[in-house]
């Protein structure tokens, strides 16, 4: 190791079933550096990063941590935080029902010689701990009490706690909204000139030149190269990503041919004065046969409340909704599903995958949940529904009965997709499906919809990106507040359109 490295990896191999992960991959990370870890779902990242911190065993390789002698083999995730490695996931791996400090001092709670916890100690330790990433909260309260953002910052404290040399950050900002990104990369700073070197996994790639110093690519588990931040321009990071020349997918919707005409679609929805306390305020909204229509808006604009109610997972307060003509009376997930109704969730791991499942018992569930539990679709039918969708979507697994959880966060999104696409619904919502997701996959995603689109399929699609819906939709319905704020259609579709309909909103 160089005197300037805190951490190298060099020639690491990973193998599962009928999968290489990893191979003959090296990876640097200097002192005091913010260095993006970048690839596509599938790349090898996650697998990078499970071996170093001992959640997987390495196969074959090299690695070496600053200020310790010889190689380093980490057996699990407490020796990794032992030998200086810390990890901070996208979903916060501590104990929601205890309080800020027991998370903090968790199995490191300072005790009297009778083993009774020191909690005055134990308090200003963790208060200490907070203030080191610039957090000044009440460390007695339920860590669960918190927003998602502060229980990032809590398990960053936690980790800067135990003397972390290396702090390894995957996917921290999916969740926070551009505030809470704000002070997030305040905090990375500040550990950087604290001589903290950290990794940074994600798929926002203006994030990426806000706040790194360098970046590594992987693709299909192999490194593409190290490259300092100044001197890869965005184009070519993307290109490097995808192993091929990328056109920054302005072209998806000319690709689908032109739009269906407004007059000539029939509707396929119509809500009038549609509405749930504390949800979402009265709103109307017709959607044509074939239409792509969008919802944009903050996060809290009422985005996801709106499509809920249109797939009956929330009952209305008041309003009317019919589709394909009829009027809605039963208000039910199961009821949408048998009218030709589909909802890709938000959150694909609490209410999308099933981990445990395999990919083709994940993807025939919903259509199995619509024939009825009763009438079970033979197995050779769900073996070739699996591999058709396989195929189609392109989604990268060992087979059909890999388990779900062992395939990437994009695959994953393409297994819920299919789920949903096997029902051949009237009209599938999409709510975020390109969230935490690699720009390839995006890119395959969108042209999807935009395909689907031109077959007669009716699509509601929710994004945070403005950009990509531009791109996708016929329609824009602009939310504010928990209200519908504006329409925006055609080349009225504008960025600065969208900001506009928002602050009209807000005032």
């Amino acid at each position: 190791m160089k005197e300037t490295d805190m951490l190298t990896m060099r020639g690491i191999h990973k193998e599962f079933p009928g999968v290489k992960a990893l191979s003959n991959v090296d990876f640097t990370l200097r002192k005091g550096e913010i260095h993006a870890l970048m690839g596509e779902n599938g790349a090898g990242k996650s697998t990078l990063i499970k071996v170093l911190t001992g959640v997987y065993p390495l196969d074959r390789g090299d690695i070496r941590v600053e200020g310790i002698e010889g190689a380093v083999i980490n057996h699990s995730p407490e020796e990794a935080q032992k030998n200086g490695i810390s990890t901070v996931y996208q979903e916060v791996n501590l104990c929601p029902n205890i309080s800020v400090a027991e998370n903090i001092s968790l199995a490191r709670q300072p005790l009297t010689k009778w083993g009774a916890v020191k909690w005055k100690k134990m308090n200003k330790t963790a208060e200490a701990a907070l203030e080191a990433v610039g957090l000044k909260i009440d460390v007695t309260k339920t860590l669960g009490d918190y927003s998602v953002a502060i229980q990032q910052m809590v398990a960053i404290a936690r980790a800067v706690d135990v003397q972390c040399k290396v702090l390894i950050l995957d996917e921290p900002t999916s969740s926070l909204d551009d505030q809470e990104v704000k002070k997030l990369f305040e905090v990375m700073k500040s550990l950087k000139n604290q001589g903290v070197s950290i990794i940074f996994v994600t798929h926002f790639l203006e994030q990426v030149y806000e706040v790194c110093d360098a970046i590594t690519v992987l693709r299909n588990g192999e490194l593409v190269g190290r490259y300092d931040v100044a001197e890869l321009p965005r184009v070519q990071l993307v290109a490097k990503m995808l192993g091929h020349e990328y056109d920054d997918l302005a072209q998806i919707r000319s690709q689908g041919g032109e739009s269906l005409s407004g007059e000539s679609r029939e509707t396929i929805l119509d809500a009038r004065e549609l509405t749930k306390a504390g949800s979402i305020r009265p709103f109307d909204l017709e959607i044509g046969k074939g239409e792509v229509i969008g919802l944009t808006g903050l996060l809290g604009s009422g985005r996801s409340e709106l499509a809920r109610l249109l797939f009956c997972a929330d009952k209305p307060d008041r309003g009317e909704l019919s589709f394909k003509g009829e009027a809605v009376r039963a208000h039910n997930p199961i009821d949408s599903l048998k009218r030709g109704m589909a909802f890709l969730p938000e959150d694909r791991k609490e209410e999308g995958i099933i981990g445990d499942l395999s990919v083709r018992e994940n993807l025939i569930i919903a259509l199995q949940a619509r024939t009825g539990m009763f009438k079970l679709l033979p197995l050779s039918k769900q073996n070739e529904l699996a591999d058709k969708f396989i195929k189609i979507l392109s989604i990268k697994t060992a087979s059909a009965e890999t388990p779900v959880s062992q395939l990437s966060g994009g695959n994953q999104q393409k297994v819920i997709l299919g789920r949903w696409l096997i029902t051949d619904p009237d009209f599938l919502i999409l709510d975020e499906p390109t969230r935490g997701i690699d720009v390839g996959t995006k890119a395959e995603i969108q042209k999807l919809i935009v395909q689907l689109a031109r077959e007669g399929m009716t699509i509601m699609f929710i994004s945070s990106e403005i950009e990509e819906m531009l791109r996708t939709v016929d329609r824009l319905c602009v939310l504010c507040d928990r209200k519908k704020v504006g329409e925006l259609k055609n080349e009225n579709i504008t960025q600065h359109n969208v900001m506009a309909a928002i602050a009209g909103g807000n005032q």
